[in-house]
């Protein structure tokens, strides 16, 4: 399945993934205005067996055929507990 990826940039590490190039028209409004600005990154032949970087293949393409759309949020940041002496 052909993807298209595209960058936010006003928040790091925020990534949208749509079906057909340029054509956010099955992105919820609200969600699409939380990107503010956006770049094209790439375009992609997603398939279950391809390998991303953080998501799952195979959860990007299921998301994409039901929604039309992907978003992949910034990892989640983990402080370490406070040390106690």
């Amino acid at each position: 399945m052909q993807c298209f990826i595209y960058k936010s940039l006003k928040k790091e590490d925020l990534y949208l993934y749509i079906d057909k190039k340029d054509d956010f028209s099955k992105v919820p409004e609200m969600l699409f205005n939380s990107f503010g600005r956006m770049a094209f990154v790439m375009e992609l032949e997603l398939t279950p067996e391809r390998k991303l970087a953080r998501e799952d293949a195979g959860k990007v393409i299921a998301s994409l055929k039901e929604k039309g759309f992907f978003v992949q949020m910034p990892p989640t940041r983990v402080e370490a507990p406070l040390k106690v002496q």
